[in-house]
């Protein structure tokens, strides 16, 4: 008869992996500390906060969803016109009047809403930056596939979810992955609607005005390039993107009256070589939706392409890194895993990445804005 086989030991962790919790640690676990901190006033206020802040991390998801609510009824358009009292708004939105009381409520918790002295409801700045910000509300309507995604949240983690996030952004997986003219129109829109701020940020962030002519990379329908166009008259254009995105790109560079100055070149940088020709590459938004191994790949293709003194200016919502930040930490690092192919990065993982490529003097820029992008710049040397 056969031994049953013992399953292997598990190896000790290495030496200093795991020490014990520091004391004060576990004084702040300790419920009869918590009694007294709450009652003495040195402590009150710091308790307080604390708790709070607790309470919005438990509360966090009823949060999101009165927010898709409050966009999904197009609440913000609605306000941003006229001012309405709850029962006008809850007949304009069509929501039973007790029920609509209850998320007005929410809103005004949450600071969307404010109620003025004669009973209508107004927009405060956060709910009207709701109904200006380019593609936000796209970007908060599409979460619900995000959510489903983040529904057995350790399973998530643990690799045993089938996203269904990278289903709706099909360029993640290549040219195959973007062959139907819906779903490519669907991505294309949402990614053109919020590409206005991460354009804003990246010209505010990089001076263009040494460069002959610029190639934007997986550059969409060419929203991007087209800002850049207007912002440089004296620049030429280049967008290499896959060929279903080539006849809006031609008809946006068209309405811009930049269809002179700009060259479409239909394909895929995991298929092809980068065309020659560019002192300027830009990167907008494509290193995270890819894993090192392309993204090293493509930063190589780059740096042949361009010419000894070349720029390159990458552009996308970075991780803190070994400051985890709230935005890049604890979303788009979220967001690019149930992507399935990508990861977030922070500015020194693509500082060090552009370096393995072979670039040197390599920069960042202060981020304007780092929740919208922030840049990484580098020149191939000569």
């Amino acid at each position: 008869m056969t031994e049953p086989q013992l399953p292997d030991p598990i190896a000790p962790p290495p030496r200093g992996a795991v020490k014990r919790s520091s004391r004060f640690t576990r004084l702040m676990a300790s419920r009869k500390f918590q009694r007294w901190a709450a009652r003495f006033p040195l402590f009150r206020g710091i308790v307080r906060t604390e708790g709070e802040a607790m309470f919005d991390l438990v509360a966090g998801f009823c949060h999101s969803q009165i927010l898709q609510a409050f966009v999904r009824l197009k609440m913000p358009q609605i306000l941003l016109k006229q001012e309405m009292t709850a029962e006008v708004l809850a007949t304009e939105v069509d929501v039973p009047l007790a029920r609509f009381h209850v998320l007005l409520g929410a809103c005004t918790a949450l600071g969307l809403i404010k109620r003025r002295r004669a009973g209508r409801y107004a927009l405060t700045r956060r709910g009207a930056a709701m109904a200006g910000v380019p593609g936000l509300a796209g970007m908060i309507d599409h979460h619900e596939i995000l959510y489903l995604d983040l529904a057995d949240p350790v399973a998530f983690f643990r690799g045993e979810v089938e996203t269904e996030l990278a289903e709706f952004w099909p360029y993640v997986f290549g040219a195959s992955g973007a062959t139907d003219p819906a779903i490519t129109a669907q991505y294309s829109d949402l990614m053109t609607e919020s590409q206005a701020l991460v354009t804003e940020d990246t010209l505010a962030a990089v001076n263009l005005r040494d460069a002959h002519r610029i190639m934007d990379v997986g550059g969409g329908t060419g929203a991007f390039l087209t800002e850049v166009g207007l912002a440089y008259p004296d620049l030429s254009l280049t967008l290499l993107d896959l060929p279903a995105v080539v006849p809006a790109a031609r008809e946006r560079f068209e309405r811009a009256g930049l269809l002179n100055r700009a060259e479409i070149v239909p394909g895929s940088f995991r298929d092809r070589d980068l065309p020659d020709g560019a002192d300027l590459i830009t990167l907008i938004r494509v290193l995270y939706d890819h894993t090192d191994e392309t993204v090293v790949a493509l930063l190589r293709a780059a740096h042949d392409a361009l010419p000894p003194g070349g720029r390159i200016v990458v552009s996308e919502p970075m991780t803190g890194g070994p400051e985890p930040y709230r935005p890049g930490d604890a979303y788009f690092a979220l967001y690019c895993m149930a992507m399935r192919t990508g990861r977030a990065r922070s500015v020194d993982e693509i500082k060090a990445l552009l370096h393995e490529a072979g670039f040197a003097d390599i920069k960042a820029p202060t981020a304007r804005r780092p929740f919208i992008t922030s840049v990484v710049t580098a020149v191939r040397p000569d």
